[in-house]
């Protein structure tokens, strides 16, 4: 009987129980490693931002929204110094680990430039493409400045609250371009 039952305990240890998601032999396994990982991510994430603002700038009609992406463009260029200066603090070289969402997200902005014509209703698709954008990053820094709370990186924790509140800002910008000018301009378009 003693035979059986390790048996059974070691064949539960290396299967996985049915829907559970089998983790890659480099997972993380701690809070620190996955703090770690959302920083890389997220970090490539911005560098891929500095590509794809220029484009939505150059697609974008109205002058206030070209000058909202323009203006966030200069902070996401910041927020990548910044992440690097986190990278710095906790000890790690500043890599970029790709960022599927952000690509999905890049990639359906693009979707959205070719499915509008020039004009305030693609003035209109740019905002909502950006505050996907937007909100992906907020809920981004805001999970990982809780991280480095919780692991006891103050500074850390201050920068990325520094990012996570010029996030916020640019999409309440990005509100206000829609509401006050484009949104009602594009509703008149039949």
């Amino acid at each position: 009987m003693k035979t059986t039952d390790s048996k059974k305990t070691a064949t539960a240890k290396e299967t996985t129980p049915r829907g559970v998601t089998k983790p890659k032999s480099n997972a993380a396994s701690g809070l620190n490693e996955l703090f770690e990982d959302g920083l890389k991510d997220i970090y490539w994430a911005e560098k891929a931002l500095t590509k794809a603002l220029p484009v939505m700038v150059k697609n974008a009609s109205s002058v206030e929204l070209k000058d909202a992406i323009d203006n966030h463009l200069t902070e996401t260029e910041e927020q990548i110094n910044r992440l690097e200066e986190v990278f710095k603090i906790i000890g790690k070289k500043a890599t970029a680990k790709k960022c599927d969402a952000m690509e999905g997200l890049i990639e359906e902005a693009k979707g959205m430039l070719e499915e509008t014509e020039l004009g305030v209703v693609r003035d209109a698709g740019i905002i909502a493409a950006s505050q996907k954008i937007e909100h992906y990053e907020i809920a981004t820094y805001g999970t990982l400045r809780q991280f480095a709370e919780t692991l006891g990186l103050p500074e850390v924790a201050t920068l990325l609250e520094q990012t996570l509140d010029e996030e916020k800002g640019a999409d309440k910008i990005l509100t206000e371009v829609a509401v006050n000018a484009v949104n009602l301009e594009a509703s008149e378009i039949e």
